[in-house]
């Protein structure tokens, strides 16, 4: 009777093993990129400078629930849906032109 059922454990190993994989290599690091993304979401707010998913750059002016009012030019503003938010644009970092000790 015990070797039956170290058999039957051992034919379902394989599967529970796959399972296993399939969690930590697809469903969790999924999920930890929702999470990051819904915070970003949650994070707009107006003076943010973004990217939207097609690669235009600006600035937030106007927000609502659905709608961003995006300042990408000046006296040019665009609509869009926060679903077209692609990134928070990075700051620039300063560069130093003292470049003396070359």
């Amino acid at each position: 009777m015990e070797n039956d059922a170290m058999a039957a454990l051992a034919s379902w190993a394989p599967i529970l093993f796959m399972i296993l994989i399939f969690y930590f290599l697809l469903y969790r690091p999924q999920q930890r990129a929702k999470k990051a993304r819904d915070e970003m979401m949650s994070s707009l707010k107006v003076g943010t400078k973004i990217i939207t998913a097609g690669g235009i750059y600006g600035t937030i002016t106007e927000l609502s629930d659905e709608v961003l009012t995006v300042q990408i030019a000046d006296d040019v503003n665009i609509k869009i849906t926060r679903g077209a938010v692609g990134t928070i644009a990075p700051e620039k970092k300063v560069v130093d032109d003292d470049d003396d000790d070359l």
